[in-house]
């Protein structure tokens, strides 16, 4: 079998370490263990990230590029509602795209959002972490503050600081809080439904 070069075995690495987050929690990301579920040489994660904090910041980054990647590139076909990789129009197409990323990471993303979860707690714990996060999630902020300047906000930044922040809260409170087991499937129409609402209270204007 052919070895991967440095460049494709760092992601391997992220991906693999990813997994056991989801699988596992963080007491199941080791530099061992992450070379064993990729099928790695002993010594291989540690070679690339030297240290558990360099291995969770390199997932910081891959979960980044693989979120903006469901937003900027769709889904593949028959997988979930595809996402529009430019800004949409309109409200409607704006609550639409936005269902279709929610169903996206409930459904089909579902473990790599929950991996996303627990990874980010450490950084409140680590401050080695912290400044690694937050580039991880400027990303996703500077996208929605296109698509709110787009929808006609005359605030687009604090727009994207509450569509994020909504977003995070309903991922989280559908995939790991306290009813979520209880919880019907995933709807699309209902999801639908709340992303009007949620673009429809960001996109308003408060007075000066």
């Amino acid at each position: 079998m052919s070895t991967p070069p440095p460049a494709d075995r760092r992601t391997l690495i992220a991906d693999t370490a990813i997994g056991l987050v989801a699988a596992a929690g963080l007491r199941g990301l080791t530099h061992r263990a992450v070379d064993g579920a990729a099928v790695l040489p002993a010594g291989s994660t540690s070679y690339y990230f030297r240290t558990r904090t360099a291995l969770i910041a390199a997932c910081y980054q891959r979960l980044a590029e693989l979120d903006l990647a469901d937003v900027d590139d769709g889904n593949p076909a028959g997988s979930a509602p595809p996402v529009r990789a430019v800004p949409p129009p309109d409200r409607e197409a704006a609550a639409a795209a936005l269902a279709g990323l929610l169903y996206r990471w409930l459904t089909v993303g579902r473990e790599r959002q929950l991996a996303r979860f627990e990874l980010s707690l450490e950084a409140a714990r680590n401050p080695e972490l912290q400044a690694d996060l937050h580039r991880a999630g400027q990303g996703a902020r500077v996208r929605a503050a296109g698509i709110a300047a787009a929808l006609g906000s005359d605030r687009p930044e604090e727009a994207a600081e509450l569509l994020v922040a909504w977003t995070e809260g309903l991922l989280y409170d559908r995939l790991a809080g306290a009813l979520a087991r209880s919880r019907p499937a995933p709807d699309l129409a209902e999801l639908t439904a709340v992303a009007r609402r949620m673009l429809a209270a960001a996109l308003t204007d408060r007075p000066d």
